[in-house]
C-alpha cells in the first residue's frame, strides 16, 4: 500500500510514499519513547530556543513552504504563505509563555508546602488532516513539544510532501532526535499506534468518523484525546448590522481555504428584513471571484483537494436542490483539469434539507432567513455541530449576549470565526472535545501532578 498525492490543480500524480510496516512502526516508536527521557528534562529555555529557531526558519522559508501546499493540496498562494507564517506565530507563542503556563501552582493545604506540578506524559499521536497541512499540524505540536512530550506525526496521504518537510524542518532547528517524526501507517495500523503503551495520548482533527473511531480506540486504551471534528459554522446578520462588513467578511469567511475549513462559514442566517438585500450583494460579491491557479497569486478560488471531495460537494449541492434550494451562483464544476468547483450561492435553504444538515466541505453557501434574533439563534443550534459561529450587529451588547447563548467552541461578534495561538480552540456536540492553543491547549497532554511535602 501506498500513500499518493495528486496535483489538484492538473489532476497529475505527484509521488507516491510506502507505508510503515508493523516492524518500521515499532522502530519509530521505540525512537519516540528514547527521545521523550532525553526532551523531557530539557530545560524550558533549551526547549524554547529550539523552537524560536523553528520559528526563524517558517519565516525565512514562508514562500517555499506556501507553495509546497498549493501544490500538494490547491490552496491559494497568498493563503499557504500566511499559513506558514503563522505556523512560526504559534511557534513564538509557545516558546515565550509554555514555562508560565505550565508553572508549578502553590495551593494552602495542612502540608509544609504543596503544589500542583504539570509534567509531559509522553509520545503524542497526531493524526492530522489536509486542508491546513502545517497549521494543523503545528498547533498541535508546539505546545506538546514545550509541554516536554514528543510528537508522531500520522498526515493526510494527499499531503506527504508537507509532513516530509515538517519533520527536516524541526530536525534542522535542534529536534534531531525524532522529538518531531512522520509515521506512514496503513490503515489497520492506526489502532495498534494508539493502543501501544508507548503512545500516551491522540490529537486528530478531521471527520466526524474518524474522531468517533480515534475516540473510542484512545478510550478503550485508557488514554486521553483530543478530538477537532467538522463544522457548520452559522453566520448570523441581525437587521442592523453593518451590510458593507458582513457581505465582505462573509464571503471570505465561506471561501477562503476554496471553501475547506471546518470553522468556514457554513450556514448564512439573516434577518428577514435585511435578507434581500445581503444576498444581492453576495451573490454579486461571490461572482466576481477568480478561479484559477491557485500558484497565480491574483486567484481568490483554487481546486477543491481531491477529485472525491469535489464530487462529493456537488452530489450535496445536487441533493439540496432537489430538497427545494435554488443555486443562485454556481451549482457545477469548473471545465478545465484539475479539481475545480464553481463558487456556488443556495438560498431557499430550510431545515431538514441538505444545505442545511449536512457539512458542505466546499465552495459553498447555504443562505437561511429568520424573523427575528431569537428564531437566529435557535436556528444556529439547530445542528448537530458545535464548533465556531459569527454574530454581526451593530448593537455589541446584543452581540455578546446572543454569543452566550450559541452552542459552538468559539463565536465572534462582527468577525469571522479564526484560531488564534492566544486563545482556546474546540468545539462542542459532534465538533469533538478537548482544546487546543492558549493554555488550555498546553495542559491537554500533560500530567496534573499533586506533590504534598510534610
Amino acid at each position: 500500500m501506498a500513500y499518493q498525492t495528486v496535483s489538484p490543480t492538473t489532476g497529475e500524480e505527484i509521488a507516491r510514499y510506502s507505508t510503515h510496516d508493523a516492524d518500521e512502526i515499532d522502530e519509530r516508536l521505540n525512537w519516540a519513547m528514547e527521545a521523550f527521557k532525553d526532551h523531557r528534562d530539557r530545560t524550558y529555555n533549551a526547549r524554547a530556543e529550539r523552537l524560536e529557531t523553528v520559528a526563524d526558519l517558517l519565516e525565512k522559508r514562508a514562500r517555499e513552504y506556501g507553495e509546497l501546499m498549493t501544490r500538494e493540496m490547491g490552496k491559494p498562494i497568498d493563503q499557504a504563505v500566511s499559513e506558514a507564517e503563522k505556523c512560526a506565530w504559534v511557534c513564538r507563542y509557545y516558546a515565550q509563555h509554555a514555562e508560565s503556563f505550565l508553572a508549578d501552582e502553590p495551593e494552602e493545604t495542612p502540608a509544609k508546602r504543596s503544589f500542583v506540578a504539570y509534567e509531559p506524559l509522553g509520545p503524542i499521536f497526531a493524526v492530522m488532516p489536509w486542508n491546513f497541512p502545517f497549521w494543523q499540524a503545528f498547533r498541535c505540536a508546539a505546545p506538546a513539544l514545550m509541554a516536554g512530550n514528543v510528537v508522531l506525526l500520522k498526515h493526510a496521504s494527499n499531503v506527504q510532501g508537507c509532513a516530509d518537510a515538517m519533520e527536516d524542518l524541526f530536525k534542522e532547528a535542534g529536534f534531531e532526535n525524532h522529538e518531531f517524526q512522520v509515521v506512514r501507517p496503513a490503515r489497520k495500523h492506526v489502532s495498534d499506534i494508539i493502543q501501544d503503551r508507548r503512545v500516551r495520548g491522540s490529537a486528530l482533527t478531521g471527520s466526524v468518523a474518524a474522531g468517533s473511531a480515534i475516540g473510542r480506540e484512545a478510550g478503550d486504551a485508557i488514554k486521553p484525546s483530543v478530538l477537532e471534528l467538522g463544522g457548520s459554522d452559522p453566520f448570523i446578520v441581525l437587521d442592523d448590522a453593518d451590510l458593507d462588513r458582513a457581505v465582505d467578511i462573509g464571503v471570505t469567511a465561506r471561501m477562503q481555504n476554496n471553501g475547506q475549513s471546518c470553522i468556514a462559514a457554513k450556514r448564512f442566517i439573516l434577518h428577514s428584513s435585511i435578507a434581500k438585500e445581503f444576498t444581492r450583494r453576495f451573490i454579486s460579491a461571490v461572482e466576481d471571484l477568480k478561479v484559477g491557479d491557485p500558484m497565480d497569486d491574483m486567484t481568490d478560488i483554487g481546486p477543491m483537494a481531491r477529485e472525491d471531495l469535489r464530487d462529493t460537494v456537488h452530489d450535496q449541492v445536487e441533493r439540496a436542490i432537489r430538497d427545494g434550494a435554488v443555486a443562485e451562483a454556481g451549482g457545477h464544476s469548473v471545465d478545465r483539469d484539475g479539481f475545480f468547483y464553481k463558487p456556488t450561492v443556495l438560498t431557499e435553504v430550510e431545515r431538514g434539507t441538505v444545505a442545511f444538515d449536512e457539512e458542505i466541505f466546499g465552495p459553498v453557501a447555504s443562505l437561511i432567513v429568520a424573523e427575528d434574533a431569537r428564531e437566529a439563534v435557535d436556528l444556529a443550534n439547530d445542528t448537530r455541530f458545535g464548533l465556531g459561529a459569527s454574530i454581526f450587529t451593530e448593537d455589541r451588547e446584543k452581540g455578546e449576549r446572543l454569543a452566550r447563548r450559541v452552542e459552538a467552541g468559539c463565536v465572534f461578534v462582527n468577525e469571522m470565526v479564526k484560531s488564534d495561538p492566544r486563545l482556546p480552540f474546540g468545539g462542542v456536540k459532534d465538533s469533538g472535545y478537548g482544546r487546543e492553543l492558549s493554555r488550555h491547549g498546553i495542559r491537554e497532554f500533560v500530567n496534573a501532578k499533586t506533590i504534598w511535602v510534610e
